[in-house]
């Protein structure tokens, strides 16, 4: 069971990150859906979630995200992962600055009959602003 998790942890990021395939969100997680680190005024459930995605596609139009390791034990997948994308579109009410920024994080994710459905996301989110030059939200 780990590694059907994992391939279908891997297969969000793919996806999603990557190929900012929104639909792929619905597929991959069960309805009731739980970030339990949501961003500032991100609404709850896979609608949430792609809100959130949606929002950081259009600021971040080049975003890539690599996994570097994936670990995973009963029902619980935890990856460690980089990304970068240069600063295009609004995010968060900040305008954009045309900077690249780069992230990196921690995800641990509970997979349920083939569903993502919660996740605990730790990252360099107030390092994305800073090497921006913008105010993180509060």
């Amino acid at each position: 069971m780990s590694e059907q998790n994992k391939t279908l942890t891997r297969r969000f990021y793919d996806e999603v990150f990557n190929k900012k395939n929104l639909d792929a969100i619905d597929e991959l997680c069960a309805p009731g859906f739980v970030d339990h680190n949501a961003m500032p005024g991100q609404g709850p459930g896979v609608a949430g979630l792609k809100d959130m995605f949606r929002e950081y596609f259009q600021a971040f139009p080049d975003m890539r995200l690599t996994v570097h390791e994936m670990i995973a034990e009963g029902d619980i997948v935890v990856t460690r992962f980089t990304g970068q994308g240069t600063h295009k579109g609004t995010l968060m009410g900040s305008a954009p600055t045309g900077k690249k920024a780069s992230f990196s994080g921690l995800d641990m994710v509970r997979i349920k009959d083939g569903k993502a459905t919660e996740v605990w996301h730790e990252g360099n989110d107030a390092v994305v602003f800073m090497q921006l030059g913008i105010q993180p939200p509060a």
